[in-house]
């Protein structure tokens, strides 16, 4: 364990603050980086960056009791410092007290004058020698404070959950997503087989399983390698996607020789997914305003062996030719959301939300779909999903389209769909999976059908 490694998340985690990136971006630029670390220091850096967004709040409060110098008065490449020195602290008892101080103060020296270094120095060995006595608010005084500060959560946040799920849900969800994340792979079943796929990863991961929900989905966790030099991998035997994330498609349910409408492909987790349910026969459109993505997406589609899918740079925000775009059997709006349902793998979103921005997401939804509805051809289906499972993005959404689209409706039935996916299915008819209940992404689902 090295101060390299150190100094490697405290860089990423100054990017984060500098730039309008999100953590995902902001890691890949340091994967793809000429930075080359070995496993246990990219463990170790992997572990400190996602550590320390998760439980910023609470470190922060940790911090401010200590320091006599406001949070909002530290210079962020020195808060990050002494995040990064009370996160080994507080949750990693396999360091050292004195290495998680004086590896600090040796970041603090690259980033500050000598009174910075010292001030470093005295707020961790305070800290270090006082940790079990801070004050946190007890839950009898200020609930929502409380569960805020404990489990790190934004306070109108936990309010929120308090008033839709109770006190105990509540801290079922925030344990549930301050938990390290397993991996979730989908099998492409072009090429092979879970049971084979399965046999082919036990050498190489822990704690390997069939998932419970997705038909060919599989986790795991401590590959002893990187994902993409895994042998199955190399040979296009499956995409890296949650348990979730692969519903999507089977409730769209999409047939061989159908043409459908991916509309917010992205990087194509589900267009190789719809192109393996359709066994490579028909035409994906996967639409996407980032270029970059659509490349990364036709190099992956050649790796899964995927013939059928056919990229466009659209922005749903602003005009399209309808026309130059057709019409569909199917369409996938996978469409941009707050991401809440996901902030165990994105714990920085957690910070960045406001309860404005579900408002804005719920308005840009409704106007792709009310787009996008117009390309569907008569008695086709739209499968509207979001990765967040919040109402104001959820049945809000689905309220106002079909208040606008009379044309429009539920489907209720549960055809052509696997029983364990249909229990999902709430009385609005509706698919949603809750983190802290079905131990996987929190999603929302819906079925439409045009009756003209």
């Amino acid at each position: 364990m090295t101060v390299h490694a150190r100094e490697s998340a405290l860089n990423i985690l100054n990017t984060l603050d500098k730039k309008n990136l999100t953590l995902d971006m902001v890691m890949n630029d340091f994967t793809e980086g000429k930075i080359q670390l070995d496993k246990r220091d990219m463990s170790l850096v992997n572990a400190l960056v996602y550590g320390v967004i998760r439980w910023r709040g609470h470190i922060d409060y940790i911090i401010a009791h200590f320091s006599k110098t406001p949070l909002e008065k530290i210079k962020p490449e020195i808060l990050n410092t002494l995040r990064l020195g009370v996160f080994q602290l507080k949750f990693l008892s396999r360091i050292p007290e004195s290495a998680a101080v004086n590896t600090s103060v040796d970041l603090a020296k690259k980033n500050g004058p000598v009174w910075v270094v010292k001030f470093v120095n005295g707020v961790l060995r305070n800290i270090a020698r006082n940790l079990d006595s801070v004050p946190f608010p007890n839950g009898d005084e200020n609930l929502t404070l409380s569960i805020s500060l404990g489990k790190s959560f934004p306070t109108w946040l936990i309010q929120k959950w308090l008033n839709r799920f109770g006190e105990e849900e509540t801290l079922q969800l925030c344990d549930h997503i301050n938990s390290i994340p397993e991996i979730t792979i989908r099998t492409n079943t072009l090429k092979t087989d879970k049971t084979a796929l399965f046999e082919s990863l036990d050498p190489h991961v822990k704690d390997l399983m069939f998932s419970e929900f997705a038909t060919d989905g599989l986790s795991f966790t401590h590959p002893d390698q990187a994902i993409f030099l895994l042998p199955p991998f190399k040979d296009g035997w499956f995409q890296v996607q949650d348990e979730a994330a692969q519903l999507v498609s089977q409730i769209l349910c999409p047939c061989p020789g159908e043409r459908v409408l991916d509309a917010c492909a992205g990087l194509g987790g589900k267009t190789g997914h719809l192109a393996q349910l359709m066994g490579n026969r028909g035409e994906i459109i996967a639409l996407d305003h980032d270029g970059k993505k659509l490349a990364r997406l036709n190099l992956d589609m050649k790796r899964l062996g995927i013939s059928i899918v056919k990229t466009q740079i659209i922005d749903l925000e602003k005009p399209f030719d309808s026309e130059k775009l057709g019409y569909f059997d199917r369409i996938l709006v996978d469409a941009p959301c707050s991401g809440m349902g996901v902030i165990r793998r994105n714990p920085d979103s957690k910070w960045s939300l406001t309860k404005k921005n579900l408002n804005r997401y719920k308005k840009r939804q409704v106007r792709f779909l009310s787009a996008l509805s117009e390309q569907l051809k008569p008695s086709g289906v739209m499968v509207y999903a979001v990765c967040s499972f919040e109402p104001e993005e959820n049945e809000a959404v689905i309220d106002s389209f079909l208040h606008q689209h009379p044309d429009f409706m539920i489907i209720h039935d549960n055809d052509n769909l696997p029983s364990r996916i249909a229990v999902l299915k709430n009385s609005k008819g509706c698919f949603v999976s809750l983190p802290h209940i079905h131990h996987m992404d929190g999603f929302f689902m819906v079925r439409l059908k045009r009756m003209s």
